[in-house]
């Protein structure tokens, strides 16, 4: 069963959020950071990507620029950027998506958890990137930035949220780089924060949606400070994580499509005549064409738009991998076709997220960058418990969810 607490959060004044606050360290890189965090001093990028406090070039794993993190919080607090709650509190996130919203609880999530398995995975993680976050927290002893879980629909929780969110929240803005909204209350009520203790309790699982590398290093170096205290008795503040959870039912996944440079040594033709053998292959002319449903995709190629749905025979629908359009698509067309088997590190395959839409994928192609782009239907949270469950993990590059979370509202400190 699943264990959280609520924390002392530590967090922007009202006055200061819209200032404080940020994208996820992991979604741009350093120029990009720098460039939003131009002359605000107050910007957490000083934190998070804090390579920006130097001169353009410096590696972000230098280590001057993790000790630039650790002057950075301490400035951050010392000039009342950043102030700590008195209380432990737990905290309710919204973020609202093209008239969808969202609800998160903001909660300590329980170390041992993610070791034992009660908090599942679906991806796998790389240690080189996992040890440069678990530099990050273990310098500033801090989880700066959240993770991303997902619980199963509780209809107790979700009456408890909607009570919260009809009242005025603590902070409520657009956030200027994706233009969505995002709301936070703060959740002081004894009564109300045994109740969420308790519903969690019940849960058998927590599922990681988004932030496998930084739940393995907030985990991680809440095992090694364990390992390290000759007192340790289990109550210690780094025996916990910072997460927020949302119901499974309200995220959103959008599709992560793919853009290849060649056709491995086919013509158009050639390429069209070779997915006959495992596609049902239609052509959908040059307006823009989405994949209606599972096992159907969309090819972009030579200006024109093609429906590709996979025949009965080349899937697996008990197998919770082999259901996988990210699966399908590896096998019959990446691998099988066009010799791409390793996703993560093949140069003639690169990865566009569903939210820039089907003109980015025309634009690489028509560019002359891509020859050839391939859009795919959705993966739902259903699937992705589905794998967790069954102890499998998901393809590479299978899942994109939108809205990020926005880092800088909620810090938890490790040792309070």
């Amino acid at each position: 069963m699943a264990t959280i607490k609520p924390f002392k959060g530590v967090r922007p004044p009202k006055q200061w959020v819209e200032q404080v606050e940020s994208r996820p360290y992991d979604v741009l890189d350093s120029e990009e950071a720098r460039a939003e965090a131009g002359q605000n001093e107050k910007s957490l990028y000083h934190i998070i990507k804090p390579e920006i406090n130097f001169e353009p070039g410096t590696s972000e794993y230098d280590p001057k620029v993790y000790e630039s993190a650790v002057e950075q919080f301490k400035l951050f607090q010392q000039n009342g950027w950043l102030v700590q709650d008195t209380k432990e509190n737990y905290y309710l996130y919204a973020q609202t998506m093209n008239g969808k919203t969202q609800y998160g609880l903001v909660v300590g999530a329980y170390v041992d958890d993610y070791l034992n398995g009660v908090i599942k995975k679906h991806e796998l993680t790389r240690r080189d990137k996992e040890e440069d976050r678990m530099k990050h927290v273990r310098i500033n002893n801090a989880n700066i930035e959240p993770v991303f879980f997902a619980y199963p629909d509780n209809e107790g929780l979700n009456s408890l949220i909607m009570r919260y969110a009809a009242t005025q929240p603590e902070y409520d803005f657009i956030a200027p780089v994706d233009g969505f909204r995002h709301q936070l209350w703060v959740i002081s009520d004894e009564a109300d924060i045994v109740y969420i203790t308790q519903a969690f309790a019940a849960m058998p699982n927590l599922y990681i949606a988004d932030g496998h590398h930084r739940s393995a290093a907030a985990a991680l170096v809440g095992a090694e400070k364990a390992k390290q205290n000759p007192h340790h008795t289990g109550q210690e503040e780094y025996n916990y994580f910072m997460a927020v959870c949302f119901q499974a039912s309200q995220l959103t996944i959008l599709d992560y499509n793919r853009v290849v440079k060649d056709l491995n040594g086919m013509t158009t033709e050639q390429f069209l005549q070779a997915l006959e053998a495992d596609f049902v292959v239609a052509c959908k002319g040059e307006a823009d064409y989405h994949p209606a449903h599972l096992h159907e995709f969309s090819l972009y190629l030579d200006g024109m738009w093609y429906s590709l749905v996979a025949k009965e025979g080349t899937f697996n629908d008990a197998d919770p991998i082999g259901v996988l359009d990210v699966d399908i698509s590896s096998r019959l067309i990446l691998d099988k076709l066009l010799g791409i088997t390793d996703l993560r590190s093949d140069k003639r395959i690169d990865f566009v997220g569903g939210l820039r839409g089907l003109g980015e994928l025309r634009r690489r192609v028509d560019s002359g960058e891509m020859r050839m782009a391939l859009a795919l239907y959705p993966v739902t949270m259903q699937q992705i418990m589905d794998i967790a469950d069954s102890g499998k993990i998901m393809p590479p590059k299978a899942t994109w969810f939108e809205p990020k979370l926005r880092s800088g509202l909620v810090i938890h400190k490790l040792d309070d």
